[in-house]
């Protein structure tokens, strides 16, 4: 039998350094297989937390499913977000708890800078292509509300859904109007000739419109913010960190509110005992979205009309016609182990044929420039003519401002509206200035 005994000196030292050699080379390929970067032969597996409703849902398996088939070496998992109160606790929970997806695609714009300084969010604006790619999409003033304080970009703006008034036609024109008020003494006016008491008793059997009075700080995005972003030519709430809304826009969206309310335009109480007030021509108006098509052509009786306007402005406004964009955004959390692999997967989400997709299977607009310009989604808006509407409005929008108490915010606004505006005890002047002042102290 042979043993190391039997060589020379020489031969010992060429053998123990080739077997040296072979267990270098064992670890160092060990080592690079375990270390593969996003651009290497390894299979990255990464996770897509989509909203829970079933378009959405629909929508992500479809894109997914495609991404999927076309890149073996970049596989998604899609999951819809966990069931909860709210998708933000959800968020919030997950980031606390570092059990966040890699993507996730319906974040509020609102809550993106509480992120951002949990050190939670992969900062977009360093991948190389980054410019190239959001210039082509979004027009310079979306890019630019995305940015963060810090400057850099954490969100990819993907879909809106702007605020309009939806309004039942024949009423309108049985009141005299043949186009929707465009100022808020032509909305009054309306109103007026609209709202009766048809019983004599007390209660009124048709309004203007309706709006939901609780506090709850998030409903205020559909009648004082919408309003307010309006009349104000596109401002919103805080600007480098400070208050902007102490103006006469928020008075005057204010009064016409509560001048709205004193009147009995729109009910204080919640109307009850009716499937929708609106479609059973019971309501004039209603501040909504574009899902309100499907719902609308869904239920909507025989021989109703119904058509969408822009919010009405105080009388001497002049300018483009802005409102709440309602967006929700992507972001690729910090907790992701491969970032440019799920950069390319939001980058796919957001090409054009997905964009079509995003309309035609859950009636919600990407946020691209010049789409009604755009030949590939002519055919869409011929069928779905309505959908324009939006898609003209949705140049002229405005999202949440990206501050970490921007809740905190929108609830001192909401206490505000409900003593101004619902019961009247607060002037609109000294209502706004309160909020402002509380909004102050809160952004300290």
């Amino acid at each position: 039998m042979n043993s190391l005994h039997n060589f020379s000196p020489i031969q010992r030292n060429f053998n123990m350094m080739k077997a040296w050699l072979i267990l270098i080379l064992c670890f160092l390929f060990i080592f690079c297989h375990c270390q593969k970067s996003d651009g290497g032969d390894e299979k990255i597996q990464l996770t897509y937390w989509s909203a829970n409703n079933q378009y959405e849902i629909n929508l992500a398996r479809i894109v997914v499913a495609e991404w999927n088939a076309a890149h073996p070496d970049i596989q998604v998992i899609h999951q819809s977000i966990p069931e909860s109160q709210s998708s933000e606790e959800v968020i919030l929970s997950a980031v606390v708890s570092k059990t966040t997806p890699d993507i996730y695609s319906n974040i509020w714009p609102g809550d993106v800078e509480l992120y951002v300084e949990a050190d939670a969010l992969v900062s977009l604006d360093t991948f190389a292509d980054f410019d190239s790619v959001a210039r082509a999409r979004f027009q310079e003033d979306i890019l630019e509300e995305a940015r963060s304080p810090n400057g850099h970009i954490y969100q990819i703006p993907w879909k809106t859904n702007p605020i309009m008034i939806i309004y039942n036609k024949k009423m309108l024109a049985a009141a005299g109007f043949a186009h929707f008020p465009l100022t808020y003494s032509e909305y009054l006016q309306a109103a007026e000739k609209i709202t009766q008491d048809a019983n004599n008793d007390g209660y009124f059997d048709h309004w203007m419109g309706l709006a939901d009075i609780r506090t709850i700080w998030w409903q205020r995005f559909f009648d004082f913010y919408s309003l307010y972003i309006a009349a104000a030519s596109g401002k919103t709430l805080v600007k480098n960190n400070q208050v902007i809304f102490e103006n006469q826009a928020a008075e005057q969206v204010f009064q016409f509110l509560q001048t709205i309310f004193q009147q009995g335009y729109f009910p204080k109480e919640k109307v009850t005992g009716r499937s929708d007030v609106f479609l059973g021509g019971f309501v004039a108006t209603r501040f909504t979205g574009p899902w309100e098509i499907t719902h609308a052509e869904k239920y909507k009786p025989a021989g109703f009309e119904y058509d969408f306007a822009a919010l009405p402005v105080p009388d001497d406004y002049n300018g483009p016609r802005y409102t709440y964009g309602d967006f929700k955004n992507i972001v690729i959390f910090s907790t992701s182990k491969h970032p440019g692999a799920a950069w390319k997967f939001v980058k796919f989400m957001i090409n054009r044929r997905n964009d079509l997709r995003l309309l035609e299977i859950s009636s919600q607009l990407p946020l691209r420039k010049n789409i009604l310009q755009d030949s590939l989604y002519d055919n869409y808006f011929q069928q779905n003519p309505k959908m324009q509407i939006f898609a003209r409005q949705a140049q002229y929008v405005r999202g949440a401002d990206s501050s970490p108490v921007l809740k905190e915010i929108f609830d001192a606004i909401s206490r505000e509206y409900e003593a101004c505006v619902v019961y009247g005890v607060k002037n609109p002047r000294d209502a706004v200035k309160d909020a402002a002042a509380r909004a102050r102290h809160i952004l300290k």
